[in-house]
C-alpha cells in the first residue's frame, strides 16, 4: 500500500544519554532566523556541555521522563503543551532564558492593549498564573534587559526569590570577526544613509521608524528579508539606524549591532537595555566586552547549577548513651562525613553522654548540639521521642535533612552517594526512604525479617516534623496525647494536620512478596532477595542498624525499658506476668542476667531475627542474609567491645 504524500509521518524522537543539556525553543535558526533564535544557537554553539536541540512542540511526557536525569534550558516556549507544566515543575531541574513577555497571551502588553483596547490582565488570568509558576520552579532566570527582569518581579514579586540574572543578547564567534573586519573597511570613508528595520510585526514599529525618517528629511533604507551578513554590511558604512518599537523590545540585537559598527542610534524608550550601563556608554569596548562574555556568563551560572550540590543536616537524639552501649560517637563521625551540619538533641544525659557531646561539638564547630531535659518518669515519657526528634530537626538549617538513630552508621563508601542523591531527588519528592542493614546477635547475619528500609533523606520543609499520625493520636481523661499501635510516635507528618508525608521509595510489593516467600522458606526466593539486596546495596546509600547486634544488651533495654515505652506510648498497662514476657515463659522479675546470656546466645546461633509482637518459638526458624561487606571503620571499636 502506497502512504499519502499529504500524510504526516510521525517522528520518533530521543534524546541522546551522552547530551547534558536539553534545550527547548519553537524555533532554532534551522528554522527561522530572528533575534531569538541566534542568541539561543549561538548559547548552544558555545556550550561546554553536549546539548540537545528540542523543539517545544515536541515535548512530552516520555521525553520528560527520558530527561529526568539532565539539565534542562526553556527559550521561546509558546508551542509547548502547557499541561506539561506541573510535571516539569515537579520532576525536571531546569532554567529559563524570557526573550520577551510570555506571562501575556500577547507576549506584549502594549500589543495587548493595541489588540483589545484593554489594559493587559494576563497575570491575574490563569494563563498568566501558569507561566508564573513555570518561572518559579525553575533554578534560574535568565533575562534580556533590567527593565524587563523589574517588569515580571512587579507583576510576580515571588520571582525575586529564584536565582535571577540579566544576560542581553548572545553573539557568536563569527559575529566578532565580521564586525571587526567591517569596521576596518569602513575606516576613512564617509558614512550615508540611514537604516530602518522592515518587519510585519506591529511592534517592531517599522511604520513609525519610517515616519521619523520622512519627518527628519533623513535618507534611509529600509532592509528586510536579506542575508544576516548582508545587514551587518550595510550598517557599518550607514550614518544612522532607527528602531521606534511600539512596545517594549526587551534587548533587541539590531540596536546592538549598529551601535557597534559605528551607527548613530535613534531609539525610543521602549527599547529596554538602552539605558544600561553596559549600552549607554561612548565606550564601545565596554559595550563589545559586555555581550562578548555573556555566553561565558550564562554557562558559568548553568554549569553552576549542574555541578552544585545541596547541603545536609544530619540530625539525631541521645539519652544516657554510654549507660546503653550506643555507638552515638561513631554514629556523629559517620554522618559528618557527608553533613555540612550535625545537630544532636540530648534529652539530660547523667553518664558522661553530654561531657562526650560537648567535647565533640569544640572539636567540630558543624556539630551543634542542644539538651532538652525531659521528664522520663512521666506518665506519657514515650511521646516526648517524637517531640525530641521533632525539635532536632527544627534546628536544621540545610536544604536537606538526614535523620539517624544513635545505633546506625552510615558507611563510608556511601558518603558521596548521599550527597549526589540530594542532586537526583525529584524535585516533588520531599521524603525517600533508604536500604537498612539490620545486624543479628554479631557482624556475619543480616535480618530478614524486617523490612528493608527507613525513612531517612527528606527536604528541609518547615511544614515537615515527627509524631504520631493524625488517624492514630489519642488523648487520654486527662488530656494528654497517645497513640494507637501502628506508629512508634516518631513518624513524619505535617505540623499541622499530622497526616503523613508521602515518600519515595525504592522497595516494591513484588520485592516484598519475594521477602515473605523467602521468609517462609523459599530457597530460591531467599537467594533472589539476597541478590537483590546486593545491588540496591550497590546502587543505593543505606544504614548500618547495630540494634540487635549485642542481643544480651538488646534483651536487657526490652527488660529495664522498651515495655515501659510502648505501655506509655499506646496507653496500656501491663503486668509483670509469664503472659506478657515475649522473650521468657516467667516474670520479668524471675529472670536472672545468666538466662538472659543464655537465651542471647541460643537466639544468635539459631536464629535470623525475631519480632518479639509475640513469644519466641525457635521451630520456626528464621533465615538470614549472608552479603558480602564489610562493616564501617568508624565502629570496628565499638564492634571489638
Amino acid at each position: 500500500m502506497f502512504s499519502s504524500p499529504f500524510e504526516t509521518q510521525k517522528v520518533s524522537i530521543s534524546i541522546p544519554e551522552s547530551a547534558s543539556i536539553v534545550f527547548v525553543s519553537d524555533m532554532f535558526c534551522s528554522d527561522y532566523v530572528g533575534g531569538a533564535e541566534l542568541t539561543t544557537d549561538s548559547l548552544i554553539n558555545s556550550s561546554p556541555y553536549e546539548v540537545f536541540r528540542l523543539h517545544s512542540k515536541d515535548v512530552n511526557n516520555d521525553l520528560l521522563s527520558e530527561g529526568l536525569g539532565k539539565f534542562w534550558i526553556f527559550g521561546n516556549f509558546s508551542h509547548l503543551n502547557f499541561e506539561l507544566f506541573p510535571t516539569i515543575i515537579g520532576n525536571i531541574n531546569y532554567s529559563i532564558l524570557e526573550y520577551d513577555y510570555k506571562y501575556c497571551k500577547y507576549r506584549s502588553p502594549e500589543k495587548h492593549f493595541a489588540a483589545e483596547n484593554s489594559e493587559c490582565d494576563c497575570h491575574n488570568q490563569m494563563h498568566g498564573k501558569m507561566v508564573s509558576a513555570f518561572y518559579y520552579g525553575a533554578q534560574s532566570l535568565w533575562w534580556m534587559s533590567q527593565l524587563q527582569m523589574q517588569a515580571y518581579h512587579k507583576l510576580f514579586p515571588f520571582l525575586s526569590h529564584v536565582k535571577n540574572e540579566v544576560l542581553s543578547s548572545v553573539f557568536d564567534e563569527s559575529f566578532f570577526k565580521e564586525v571587526s573586519g567591517l569596521v576596518k573597511a569602513a575606516e576613512g570613508h564617509d558614512r550615508s544613509g540611514w537604516i530602518v528595520l522592515g518587519s510585519d510585526s506591529w511592534i517592531k514599529g517599522a511604520e513609525d521608524a519610517i515616519a521619523h525618517c520622512e519627518k527628519n528629511n533623513l535618507d534611509h533604507e529600509v532592509v528586510w528579508n536579506i542575508p544576516y551578513f548582508e545587514v551587518l554590511k550595510k550598517l557599518s558604512t550607514a550614518e544612522g539606524f532607527v528602531y521606534l518599537p511600539r512596545g517594549a523590545d526587551t534587548c533587541p540585537r539590531m540596536v546592538i549591532e549598529a551601535k557597534l559598527l559605528g551607527c548613530n542610534v535613534v531609539v525610543n524608550g521602549n527599547v529596554q537595555h538602552a539605558s544600561e550601563e553596559w549600552f549607554d556608554t561612548r565606550e564601545l569596548e565596554k559595550t563589545l566586552h559586555h555581550i562578548y562574555f555573556a555566553r561565558e556568563r550564562f554557562w558559568s551560572g548553568i554549569q553552576s547549577q549542574l555541578e552544585r550540590t545541596p547541603t545536609i543536616s544530619g540530625y539525631m537524639t541521645t539519652f544516657n548513651g554510654i549507660k546503653q552501649d550506643y555507638p552515638f560517637e561513631s554514629s556523629i563521625k559517620s554522618m559528618l562525613g557527608f553533613c555540612d551540619q550535625v545537630v544532636v538533641v540530648d534529652g539530660g544525659s547523667d553518664d558522661g553522654t553530654w561531657e562526650i557531646l560537648e567535647r565533640i561539638s569544640s572539636e567540630d564547630k558543624r556539630v551543634v548540639i542542644h539538651k532538652q531535659e525531659r521528664d522520663w518518669s512521666h506518665k506519657r515519657f514515650a511521646v516526648f521521642d517524637g517531640l525530641q526528634k521533632s525539635l532536632a530537626r527544627a534546628l536544621c538549617t540545610e536544604e536537606f535533612c538526614w535523620q539517624q538513630d544513635s545505633d546506625e552508621i552510615v558507611h563510608e563508601r556511601d558518603y558521596k552517594k548521599i550527597r549526589a542523591l540530594t542532586a537526583q531527588i525529584p524535585k516533588n519528592m520531599d521524603l525517600m526512604a533508604l536500604p537498612v542493614v539490620e545486624f543479628w546477635g554479631g557482624p556475619d547475619k543480616v535480618r530478614i525479617d524486617i523490612n528493608p528500609w527507613k525513612w531517612r533523606l527528606s527536604r528541609n520543609r518547615p511544614n515537615i516534623t515527627h509524631g504520631i499520625p493524625s488517624s492514630l493520636r489519642k488523648f487520654d481523661d486527662d488530656g494528654m496525647l497517645y497513640a494507637s499501635p501502628g506508629t512508634d510516635g516518631c513518624d513524619y507528618v505535617r505540623h499541622d494536620t499530622f497526616d503523613m508525608i508521602p515518600f519515595g521509595n525504592f522497595y516494591t510489593d513484588e520485592i516484598h512478596k519475594v521477602r515473605v516467600s523467602a521468609l517462609s522458606g523459599d530457597k530460591n526466593d531467599l537467594i533472589n532477595y539476597e541478590d537483590w539486596m546486593k545491588n540496591v546495596l550497590d546502587s543505593l546509600p543505606a544504614v548500618y542498624h547495630y540494634s540487635w547486634f549485642n542481643i544480651e544488651r538488646k534483651i536487657k533495654t526490652y527488660r529495664d525499658y522498651w515495655s515501659r515505652h510502648w505501655q506509655s506510648l499506646y496507653d496500656i498497662n501491663q503486668e509483670d506476668t509469664a503472659k506478657n514476657n515475649m522473650f521468657f515463659n516467667k516474670p520479668w522479675s524471675d529472670v536472672s542476667d545468666d538466662e538472659i546470656v543464655e537465651l542471647s546466645e541460643k537466639l544468635s546461633e539459631e536464629m535470623g531475627g525475631w519480632v518479639f509482637h509475640e513469644k519466641i518459638d525457635f521451630s520456626r526458624k528464621t533465615p538470614s542474609l549472608s552479603l558480602d561487606y564489610e562493616h564501617p571503620d568508624c565502629i570496628l571499636e565499638w564492634i571489638k567491645k
